[in-house]
């Protein structure tokens, strides 16, 4: 077992980002009543949301200093994105408006423990599949620890283009990861979306998702194969979460199975990406991998026992007293 550790204290700013995520941002309005539909419900809390950009707040609450790229529209839930990030401890330096877009909303229904249904409203066209190559800092991406990016983002241009012109910067060093995150709303096939993450797998060294994500993105989803997979086109680190019957972590070298923590879900939306932001830590500690899993299988585990996503992120502290007590 590992010592516990202090948090991160946050360095000079004119340091290289510990984290830097990039892709889908969006305000979430959640109800306040679970085990009613969406017509039913009477009152809605709103929320910082986004799959990458909550890895960055999660990475954040770690003492890690973060930053996200991504794109709003310039209205008043812009305006929310860019407070809430600071408030969260997140950089939004390389978060910019698009003029003619509005910043996307995401409703959910909350039927616990393992339905949550998500209604996005991304259209004509979400902002953060603008991004463009020509704006990005790839000085700052090079230098990050860690960068993070989404399958989410190679759905459309330019924000595909984007997500190559990163990684050419950056090379295949090192915690280079890609989050699986496949949802269908957001692509033409599952067919185009293998394609895609196919190129990508090549400019990466970490890939983590689920079992069906695994499936679209190299055609597995027993756990063991699918890591296998993904080792062989060249992944230094194969993650692959199995729910309730906890998480698979494969290396060229070694292969570690942890079970899951079970609490009472209330909303499970949040909690891979809690996982994200806590992998991203127990990593650049250089912990064990798995003291790295159970970890990040904790800090999930407590999201998914409170309703929001963003500002339910939990501590170090936090996180390690459960560890220290259940193993």
């Amino acid at each position: 077992m590992f010592a516990a550790l202090p948090l991160i204290e946050s360095p000079a700013m004119s340091a290289p980002y510990d984290v830097i995520t990039i892709g889908r941002v969006g305000v979430d309005i959640y109800p306040l009543q679970t085990g009613v539909g969406l017509e039913d419900v009477t009152s809605f809390g709103k929320f910082l949301g986004g799959s990458a950009t909550n890895v960055a707040v999660a990475a954040a609450r770690h003492g890690l200093r973060s930053a996200v790229i991504t794109r709003t529209g310039n209205d008043p839930f812009g305006r929310f994105v860019h407070n809430e990030l600071v408030r969260l401890g997140v950089s939004d330096e390389f978060v910019s408006g698009v003029e003619g877009l509005n910043t996307p909303v995401v409703f959910c229904e909350i039927f616990p423990p393992d339905d949550f249904p998500l209604y996005f409203y991304r259209e004509p066209k979400a902002p953060d599949l603008e991004i463009q190559a020509a704006e990005l800092d790839l000085d700052a991406i090079r230098d990050a620890r860690v960068y993070w990016s989404t399958v989410t983002g190679l759905s459309q241009e330019p924000s595909r283009a984007a997500h190559h012109a990163a990684w050419d910067a950056r090379g295949r060093t090192p915690l280079t990861i890609l989050d699986l995150d496949y949802r269908a709303m957001f692509w033409d096939s599952p067919e185009l979306a293998t394609a895609e993450i196919a190129v990508a797998l090549d400019k990466v060294t970490v890939a983590v998702g689920n079992k069906e994500e695994c499936e679209v993105a190299i055609g597995e989803t027993d756990p063991h194969r699918a890591a296998d997979a993904l080792l062989d086109r060249g992944i230094e680190l194969a993650i692959v979460k199995q729910g309730p019957k906890g998480v698979l972590a494969k290396t060229r070298e070694t292969s570690v199975e942890v079970p899951p923590y079970f609490v009472d879900v209330v909303n499970g939306l949040g909690a891979g990406d809690s996982f994200g932001g806590a992998l991203c830590y127990g990593l650049l500690q250089g912990w064990d991998l798995v003291d790295v899993l159970r970890f990040g299988n904790v800090a999930g585990a407590i999201v998914a026992s409170r309703l929001e996503c963003s500002t339910a992120m939990p501590t170090t502290d936090e996180v390690l007293a459960i560890v220290k007590e259940i193993y």
